[in-house]
């Protein structure tokens, strides 16, 4: 067994080793978020965590980690007669990505409990991690229902298995973690809000903590167990402050005073629902004991809403979580009552340092406004190959920076229609297009391929009902056998890849249209996010096209992305339409399930180079070979249209919408599917 690295020798990250600290103090918090870029500890220090939490009294032989003086009464393994117990370290238990249901809360043994009536389960991950540590790294690429069924237990501190009538249940509280790179897509809201704290982190730019931060890694990687015993003394010095501020929790008050900041700063920055305010009182009182007092002060209200709330502030997807720190001290101290004289607090302990969040960047790149931009169109002189009549009467280079405008901010989103895939697909779960998926409604059965997971019983009965005689039956039971079971097929949705194609060339620039497109595209974003798709961005314009996002689950950088693109130049559609085409064929090789659905945003004009409007048809029948589903959204305006954008739509093998069919309260329609074929369709 590797030695781990020690939490203590983790250098920098007070409020991520504070928030660790308090869970271990106090799990009810409701478990940490750490949200942060690559290579910034944050495995590191959830691994050297498990180190520090203190040994457990189990019952003997029990496989659910029951506390021999309150076992649990429904525990499958009872009941337990007292006695015997056995001391063991506290367990860190991983749940991979990949994992399946059945690996998470366990499984039943189906044909047993049909034949003989017998509940013979087999416990998951949640059963080991009762009573310590379960980590989930990249818990934004876990699969939603895995999500949902993890946060259920952590809630309700028991998870339940059931399977067609029979049912097993057993305890589970465990500290939660979970890490998470922003850039590889966000959580849900209400499963972020289903995390009690979460902590940004991001590397130290002081070339002193990072020369330290590699001194330290290279001594553990050299000698392992030298440099923990190193630490030793401050690893068990931290064990013991946890152990003691366990025993003091029960003793610290929680005043009348620190509630009504609790309540008035969760009032103040308008988050949703009870969790916030509960959350911060737990966390509140936990940080009291952990600096060895019995009474809460304004400094452990103030770190509680520092810890609690910045991911509760979101409003939409593209919304960078963070809190105001200067609203924060204001309202602490308009509702500052009498039991909030404090002493300073501990400034010693280990990850008690730390208050605010590191600075982030909200990411956007250079922005104009919506006026400054320039009417403009493929024939004026700024959009020419030339490159002629850049700023400052400065020549530019031929080619897509010819012509280039500031970028405009996008207009306000708004809801649009569903946009799906044709046929049935078999992606990964989702909620755009139809697909074989293991939830959903039940559509038929099928004998199971590897192990039963959703047993379909009517099916199962009338497979086992023709044998019975030849298999000697002779009571009531029904004698089943393996080759019986059925599994049942379900039909629910996927995600699918949804790449965006953008026309960014002057033609767009024209008539202040790029805001309205700009738009239009969050629009899609934001609906991207809420059906769990992947998203890419290609633009074009000039002479070449540019993968400006490589397909990603981030749809906040498809939006930074969108907000700094910059318009200009002539139309090259057929190189835009081929760079698209490229990237979809790598990413079939990656990912061949994901079926995609091409948005070209453009109004149909092919500009540049010999041909353009051949080409452009030549590429796009592509697409339409191919049977790739796509739609094409018309940013054609004005009372002279040419209709351009149809015909590209039928050559794609696809449809067009206009910008006002595309909202989703338009008198068009209320749902409009893409209209072509699938290679995948059923």
């Amino acid at each position: 067994m590797s030695t781990p690295f020690p939490f203590t020798a983790v250098v920098g990250q007070d409020d991520l080793r504070l928030a660790l600290l308090l869970n271990a103090v106090s799990p009810a918090v409701g478990g940490v978020l750490v949200r942060g870029e690559k290579g910034t500890a944050k495995s590191t220090a959830v691994r050297a965590l498990a180190a520090l939490m203190p040994a457990l009294d189990v019952v003997s032989g029990c496989r659910f980690s029951c506390d021999p003086d309150s076992p649990d009464p429904a525990c499958p393994d009872g009941p337990h007669e007292p006695g015997a117990f056995e001391t063991r370290p506290a367990r860190m238990v991983e749940l991979p990505v990949g994992a399946s249901e059945d690996r998470l809360v366990g499984a039943l043994d189906i044909e047993r409990a049909l034949a003989e009536g017998v509940k013979a389960f087999e416990p998951g991950l949640l059963a080991d991690a009762h009573r310590g540590l379960l980590y989930v790294d990249e818990v934004n690429l876990l699969h939603d229902h895995l999500v949902d069924l993890l946060l259920d237990a952590a809630a309700m501190g028991a998870s339940y298995v059931e399977r067609e009538g029979v049912s097993v249940r057993h305890a589970a509280r465990f500290l939660l973690v979970g890490t998470m790179n922003p850039e590889e897509g966000e959580l849900r809201p209400q499963l972020l809000d289903r995390f009690g704290l979460t902590v940004e982190v991001a590397a130290s730019r002081e070339p002193d903590q990072r020369v330290e931060v590699v001194r330290r890694r290279l001594a553990h990687d050299d000698d392992p167990a030298g440099f923990a015993e190193r630490w030793a003394d401050e690893e068990s010095a931290v064990r013991g402050r946890i152990v003691a501020a366990r025993k003091l929790l029960p003793s610290v008050r929680l005043g009348d005073g620190a509630l009504r900041q609790i309540a008035a700063t969760c009032a103040a920055f308008e988050v949703d629902g009870m969790r916030a305010d509960i959350v911060m009182a737990r966390t509140a009182t936990a940080l009291a004991a952990w600096a060895g007092r019995t009474d809460v002060l304004a400094e452990d209200v103030r770190q509680a809403a520092l810890l609690a709330l910045p991911h509760r502030r979101r409003r939409n997807p593209f919304d960078a979580p963070g809190l105001d720190e200067d609203k924060l001290d204001d309202t602490l101290e308009e509702f500052a009552g009498p039991d909030d004289e404090d002493p300073d607090p501990d400034p010693d302990g280990p990850g008690g340092g730390g208050g605010g969040e590191p600075p982030r960047s909200d990411g956007d790149g250079p922005q104009g406004d919506d006026t400054a931009a320039r009417p403009e169109t493929d024939e004026s002189p700024a959009s020419t190959e030339s490159g002629e009549g850049g700023e400052g009467g400065e020549p530019r280079p031929a080619g897509s920076g010819a012509g280039e405008q500031s970028a405009v901010r996008a207009a306000e989103p708004f809801r649009t229609k569903v946009l799906s895939v044709p046929g049935l697909g078999e992606g990964a779960a989702g909620r755009r297009s139809r697909a074989r998926t293991e939830h959903g409604r039940t559509t038929g059965a099928r004998r199971p391929r590897g192990t039963l997971t959703k047993l379909h019983l009517a099916a199962t009965v009338m497979a086992a009902a023709p044998h019975q005689r030849e298999r000697g039956r002779s009571g009531r039971g029904l004698v089943v056998r393996r080759d019986d079971l059925r599994q049942a097929t379900r039909e629910g949705r996927e995600g699918n890849l949804v790449l965006f194609v953008v026309d960014a060339s002057g033609s767009m620039a024209a008539r202040q249209r790029m805001s309205a497109v700009k738009g239009a595209v969050l629009s899609l974003l934001l609906d991207a996010y809420q059906r769990r798709d992947k998203v890419g961005l290609v633009s074009f314009r000039g002479t070449a096209a540019d993968l400006a996002l490589p397909p990603t689950s981030s749809v906040d950088a498809a939006a930074v992305r969108l907000e700094s693109l910059p318009t200009g130049g002539r139309t090259p559609l057929a190189a835009g339409l081929l760079k698209a085409h490229d990237v979809l064929r790598v990413e079939r090789l990656r990912d061949p399930a994901r079926r995609a659905l091409v948005v070209v945003v453009t109004d149909g004009r092919a500009t540049g180079g010999p041909e353009p409007v051949a080409l452009a048809g030549r590429a796009a029948r592509l697409f339409a070979a191919e049977g790739i589903a796509s739609v094409v959204v018309d940013c054609e305006s004005g009372p002279v249209r040419l209709g351009l954008a149809g015909q590209l739509a039928g050559e794609l093998g696809g449809t067009a919408v206009t910008l006002d069919e595309l909202r989703a309260d338009s008198i068009a329609g209320l749902v409009r599917d893409v209209q072509g074929t699938s290679r995948r369709a059923a």
